[in-house]
């Protein structure tokens, strides 16, 4: 009896042995966190991120807890881009079982001053990345023989639901992504592919501690801030086969934000 609670305890602690996992926007923050976490649960990970220096930083670290993994500098909001990460890591490993579409930007500003650039690029990073990573590889994610299917885990935001002044793109980024979400999970659901979203509330990353809105005291934090661990714990139990029935789903994690309202 011992025996088995032992076993069963080192299961949960592997959940991702001999996993495969991609996680964009991994040089910093909540992507950090989740790569880690990953890594120390047995998965082998692409740290993807546009910053070659952050990135490489978290690969060192995840070296240093004893993990595997490479680092991959991609502008995920470029399809080049995206296919030359997916292809590395098709090369390297041969399959690829997790992944996590975590980049995400803000732009501060009033609508009528937002310029059209900007909110590009806050939906091209937020939005678009997600659907090129979703586009190209889900197609390897598949269930093949002897193995599971894969889960596809889409950082979403509180934002999405209510949200503030001066964060329209950002906000409608992320209700656009929530909306792939389900939409996805659907055409998956008969190819073993399980796709959700976590929809985090403040989170102690430099992203929120660089809003304006906080600085000036437009904006006051309601509740706890977040750890970026805390949100890479509820992306894992997403990944793992702890979740096995949950799919098309957006998991709350803001310290009871919406509940509030």
């Amino acid at each position: 009896m011992f025996a088995d609670e032992l076993q069963m305890r080192e299961q949960q602690i592997m959940r991702f042995k001999s996993s495969i996992a991609l996680v964009t926007g991994a040089g910093s923050g909540i992507g950090r966190a989740t790569t880690l976490q990953l890594a120390r649960e047995g998965a082998r990970v692409a740290v993807v991120d546009i910053d070659r220096e952050a990135g490489q930083q978290t690969l060192e670290l995840l070296h240093k807890e004893g993990g595997e993994g490479v680092f991959l500098l991609a502008d995920v909001a470029q399809s080049a881009d995206v296919q030359g990460a997916i292809n590395r890591v098709m090369e390297l490993w041969g399959r690829l079982d997790i992944l996590v579409n975590n980049a995400g930007t803000m732009r501060f500003a009033p609508v009528v001053q937002l310029s059209e650039d900007d909110w590009d690029r806050v939906i091209n990073v937020n939005l678009r990345s997600a659907f090129l990573f979703c586009k190209y590889a889900v197609p390897h994610m598949r269930r093949a023989s002897g193995r599971r299917g894969g889960s596809v885990v889409n950082v979403s935001s509180v934002h999405a639901s209510a949200t503030t002044r001066n964060v329209a793109a950002y906000a409608a980024s992320k209700g656009g992504l929530e909306a792939f979400t389900r939409a996805l999970a659907l055409e998956v659901e008969t190819q073993s592919v399980r796709v959700n979203a976590v929809a985090p509330g403040a989170v102690d990353t430099p992203l929120l501690w660089s809003n304006p809105n906080l600085q000036s005291g437009a904006e006051k934090l309601e509740g706890t801030v977040i750890s970026a661990q805390g949100i890479a714990d509820a992306i894992c139990y997403l990944a793992s086969e702890q979740a096995a029935f949950i799919t098309g789903t957006v998991l709350n994690v803001d310290a009871g934000r919406l509940a509030r309202l």
